[in-house]
């Protein structure tokens, strides 16, 4: 079994992630969190019922992009 959330949260420490953003039809998920890589495989899914764990990650990271639209998707899923 490959240990997918084990891999993506070291790589997320490691210093790989690039970006991330809110999608609401990813393709055979439909909404999740993509989470943007520098290195192969460049992006990773994470459904909603797993928002929780990589909010609490993501919150300590600064990274480039629309930091507005972010700021809003970020606010919106932590509150759920």
């Amino acid at each position: 079994m490959y240990p997918y959330h084990n891999k993506i949260k070291q790589r997320i420490k490691n210093d790989e992630l690039e970006s991330y953003y809110f999608c609401d039809h990813y393709p055979r998920i439909g909404e999740c969190l993509v989470l943007v890589f520098k290195t192969e495989p460049i992006s990773r899914p994470i459904r909603p019922h797993r928002y929780h764990e990589y909010l609490q990650l993501l919150k300590h990271i600064e990274i480039k992009g629309t930091e507005e639209f972010k700021r809003e998707r970020f606010e919106k899923f932590n509150n759920r």
